[in-house]
């Protein structure tokens, strides 16, 4: 099989959360365990930080990641889902795994974990871990996929574990409560590991500090340790931020949400400091301003044109997307467009409810099964005082935007992650 091939087996041999849902999930280690054990524990070769929250992760993970690898470190970084290509998920100092290796993987080991019938994430976990430990890698950066405690992530030792916050995604998994939803993501939370807690609220405080307390693990809540003085946008769109310990610290990535990523990230790094990591100032300087090119990350308030401008983001459920609105209503346009689509396991309406209503919307549908269609996401934002169409794809959502917007208008593309990826495949095909 070539590599192709070889993705497509994958798909269909594990079935793939992000394309069919629910029917990908798998609770519990049983698998995971099997998987390691057969491939000699690859974990243990390398120090790890684990990343869990709702949202926030992805930014926090690939940051981190590009500090290290300026710190000197050979860093890899397992995150999901893709955009793009399967190699995405798997990253040594940035470089995706090798189309070989993926095929090679498949070939020699499929006699034995065919018959386990695993998730895709299981095998897929399973692969990072044996990749990183054939690399030689020093440390690695690994999201968790889903919540935490069953997740197959967490069969890790790490030096540091992260968790960014807690909204209400994935309920039909993790629970109906921020509270439940606390408790399988701060099932990473390690005996004798610190842990870094980006956001809290009053019931989530209670869950992670008795979670801690009995792991004996050191507890850090990054709300209540402020380094972030002051952030302005520069002309460029990126975030000059004052800090305690850097001043005119410049981030990548744009979008309101980061103020709160950075200081988390910012904790984090003081705490691995701590441990030994030799990181500085430049390091840091440099994880922040280049954490694009240095680790390929895409579709976080990722400006793709200009006249009029066109920005998507991945935001995709309640926490997401309040931070989404409260910036697009602030931005300066003279007219907004907005290109959105779900994936049907979402609270649909939650989100929506939450879009400006000064704005045209097409309403479209993503190319996976999961998709909402679009004429069903446009009877519910027709329910919430929104107007506009229906489109097909987000090729023709797009395009129909593009048709009627002002070069001094503002398109935003998201909702899903998914749609994120649609666009994002329709530019590298443009290009």
């Amino acid at each position: 099989m070539g590599y192709k091939d070889t993705i497509d087996y994958l798909f269909k041999c594990a079935p793939m959360f992000q394309n069919v849902g629910k029917a990908a999930y798998k609770e519990g280690l049983e698998n995971t365990l099997k998987l390691d054990e057969y491939f000699n524990h690859p974990h243990r070769k390398f120090k790890i930080i684990h990343i869990a929250g709702t949202n926030g992760k992805g930014s926090c993970s690939h940051t981190i990641a590009a500090i290290l690898q300026s710190a000197g470190y050979k860093t890899g970084l397992y995150t999901s889902p893709h955009l793009i290509d399967f190699s995405e998920r798997i990253k040594v100092n940035g470089r995706p795994i090798e189309e070989n290796f993926v095929i090679d993987f498949v070939n020699k080991h499929k006699h034995f974990f065919e018959p386990l019938h695993p998730s895709f994430f299981e095998l897929t976990t399973a692969m990072a871990f044996l990749y990183f430990a054939e690399k030689e890698v020093d440390v690695a950066v690994i999201e968790v996929g889903l919540g935490g405690r069953l997740d197959c992530t967490n069969i890790i030792s790490p030096d540091l574990t992260i968790i960014t916050n807690i909204s209400l995604d994935h309920t039909q998994f993790l629970g109906h409560t921020l509270t439940e939803i606390a408790k399988e993501k701060a099932g990473i939370i390690k005996e004798n590991t610190p842990v870094v807690i980006g956001e809290y609220t009053a019931e989530t405080k209670e869950v992670f500090t008795d979670k801690a307390k009995s792991e004996n693990a050191e507890i850090i809540f990054a709300q209540d340790n402020p380094l972030i003085s002051n952030a302005i946008h520069d002309e460029h769109g990126h975030y000059i931020y004052q800090s305690s310990e850097i001043k005119d610290l410049n981030g990548e990535l744009g979008g309101t949400y980061q103020i709160k990523n950075t200081n988390t990230i910012l904790n984090a790094v003081n705490k691995l400091k701590e441990k030994g990591y030799n990181i500085t100032e430049k390091d840091i300087r440099n994880g922040f301003g280049n954490v694009c090119e240095s680790t390929g990350l895409m579709g976080r308030w990722q400006k793709l044109e200009e006249n009029p401008t066109i920005i998507c983001d991945t935001g995709h459920n309640i926490g997401g997307m309040e931070y989404i609105s409260k910036q697009l209503m602030a931005m300066n346009y003279e007219k907004l467009h907005i290109v959105i689509g779900m994936v049907n396991d979402k609270d649909i309406n939650g989100v929506i409810s939450l879009l400006p209503k000064n704005a045209t919307y097409y309403f479209t549908q993503a190319s996976v099964k999961r998709a909402l269609p679009a004429e069903e996401i446009r009877a519910i934002g027709i329910d919430h005082g929104l107007k506009g169409n229906a489109y097909a794809s987000v090729k023709d959502a797009l395009a129909a935007a593009k048709e009627q917007a002002g070069e001094n208008d503002l398109i935003f593309v998201g909702g899903s992650t998914f749609i994120v990826a649609d666009l994002i495949v329709l530019y590298k095909n443009n290009q």
